[in-house]
């Protein structure tokens, strides 16, 4: 049975909310953070030589990082139309989203959140230029789509769901000044799939998604 063990506040949620679109059956097993650094518990670090979230297994077999799980469970459990084909319209914007989310896009917060830890009161000008880029083009992207990977919800979403909103609750950003990314995320929020993932991936904590 595949079993996702989910960090709570991590980038594990993206893979609860793609078992649950795919409607495939799978244990969840939530782990809390520890009170004392916030970091993953000893026991979620052993799962996986990176220590870190996400992660599945299946018997024996083990597996981090968020794309190569979707992939994983994608080519293991067929895609239910949330990877569009090579020859459909959306094909090129749906590889890009879904390899920017992590590449480009989370990398830049990380970057962000490094340079707080080390005290830096404003930003490098080279991190804040790639942020401010960064959602720049998302809303760009959501202004001229419905979805990141095109007129349908594919796992270029899934992918960049977690930055969009658990990310941004801990962070306390505000979107007031993205319509278009507001829109969207009514449009995410609406969606049963990502209801039931995240109200079991964050019990008692509501998405957000304004």
């Amino acid at each position: 049975m595949l079993t996702v063990h989910h960090l709570r506040l991590s980038q594990s949620e993206r893979i609860v909310w793609l078992c649950e679109e795919l409607g495939i059956e799978y244990d969840l097993k939530l782990y809390n953070r520890r009170t004392d650094n916030r970091l993953a518990p000893d026991e979620y670090k052993a799962l996986h030589p990176m220590g870190i979230a996400p992660v599945i297994t299946d018997g024996d077999f083990v597996l981090g990082e968020s794309g190569a799980i979707i992939d994983w469970i994608i080519a293991t459990y067929g895609d239910r139309g949330l990877v569009p084909a090579k020859d459909h319209p959306d094909f090129a914007d749906h590889l890009f989203y879904y390899h920017w989310a992590n590449a480009t896009f989370m990398t830049n917060g990380m970057m962000a959140l490094v340079a707080q830890f080390m005290g830096a009161t404003e930003l490098p000008p080279f991190v804040a230029d790639r942020v401010q880029k960064g959602w720049a083009i998302v809303e760009k992207r959501l202004g001229e789509a419905d979805y990141f990977g095109g007129s349908q919800l594919t796992t270029a979403d899934i992918m960049m769901g977690f930055q969009l909103t658990t990310s941004r609750a801990m962070s306390g950003m505000s979107i007031d000044h993205l319509p278009n990314l507001k829109a969207y995320l009514q449009r995410i929020g609406a969606r049963p799939a990502y209801q039931r993932a995240m109200a079991k991936a964050e019990p008692g904590m509501p998405p957000k998604l304004d």
